[in-house]
């Protein structure tokens, strides 16, 4: 394959990825992991240079988590640094 043709396939991929996440929908990748998005709680924060206290309002953001098989190989495969 040509090299701007496995580019143009990767980035179009990660492009329908984002579009299902901005839409509410999970990715799920057997054997790879998931794309998902998780809900951060509203909680409370300190602007340190005004020392005053904000309200950091609850959010979802995106987040990837490793299918185990995927987590399995790495740790068995990968040595420790």
């Amino acid at each position: 394959m040509e090299k701007g043709d496995v580019q143009a396939t990767v980035e179009s991929f990660m492009e329908e990825v984002k579009s299902s996440l901005e839409n509410g929908d999970n990715v799920y990748l057997r054997g790879f992991g998931s794309f998902i998005i998780k809900t951060r709680a509203e909680k409370t924060g300190r602007n340190i240079s005004k020392n005053t206290t904000i309200k950091i309002p609850a959010h979802n953001i995106p987040a990837f988590k490793p299918a185990k098989v995927f987590v399995e190989g790495v740790k068995s495969n990968v040595q420790v640094k």
